[in-house]
């Protein structure tokens, strides 16, 4: 029996998720967390075979930092990426954390369960439908962090904005109003000479402003 805990904040996709998988006699759902620090605590004390993490998680842990923390405490389990970004960049950090698997949660069921079974026995599971060139060279991609460039709210508010949080969701956690965030936002794009949030979430997460 494979057992799953599902990490992910929004209750009904884990119910989903939990009502899906457990049809199929082989997979199990031994816990469900909603955040970071539960995900730490559940994984080490139900001891999952598979972990779905989803990146975009609440307070001040996200999956990319569950996910490399829970892999040096607990080398042996397998932790599957259940998301919705599809970005290259996110598919580079999936990886450089040490994830076994990366899937959109918009895939079909079975995909779901292949991504499991494929992890449980040791292999990668990255099927999200991508050019594996472009995804091997980005890989390959390391970047450092220039600090000096972006001010230390700028900084905040990128790594939001490329974990997912909308304008609202970042205003309410900075304690700014949603005027000002877009305005650091359209400086940040100004500072960096970026125009498209696929060129923001490249350079955030290449230059490692998500650790």
């Amino acid at each position: 029996m494979i057992k799953v805990l599902l990490v992910d904040d929004h209750i009904l996709i884990r119910k989903g998720i939990a009502l899906l998988v457990e049809n199929h006699q082989k997979i199990v759902v031994v816990g469900e967390a909603s955040d970071g620090e539960e995900a730490m605590q559940l994984a080490y004390q139900l001891q999952p075979h598979v972990i779905l993490m989803d990146i975009s998680i609440p307070n001040g842990m996200d999956g990319f930092t569950v996910t490399k923390e829970l892999k040096k405490g607990l080398p042996d389990v397998k932790i599957v990426m259940l998301t919705m970004h599809n970005e290259i960049a996110y598919i580079q950090k999936a990886r450089e954390v040490g994830a076994d698997g990366y899937i959109l949660k918009n895939s079909k069921s079975g995909e779901i369960i292949e991504a499991i079974n494929s992890v449980f026995l040791g292999k990668l599971y990255y099927e999200v439908g991508l050019p594996r060139e472009q995804m091997e060279k980005l890989f390959k991609k390391k970047g450092k962090k220039n600090i000096d460039i972006l001010s230390t709210r700028e900084q905040d508010i990128l790594r939001l904005t490329v974990l997912g949080y909308s304008n609202i969701e970042i205003g309410h956690k900075l304690f700014i109003s949603i005027k000002t965030v877009e305005n650091h936002k359209s400086n940040i794009m100004q500072k960096l000479n970026i125009k498209t949030k696929a060129e923001l979430v490249q350079y955030a997460i290449t230059n490692k402003y998500i650790s």
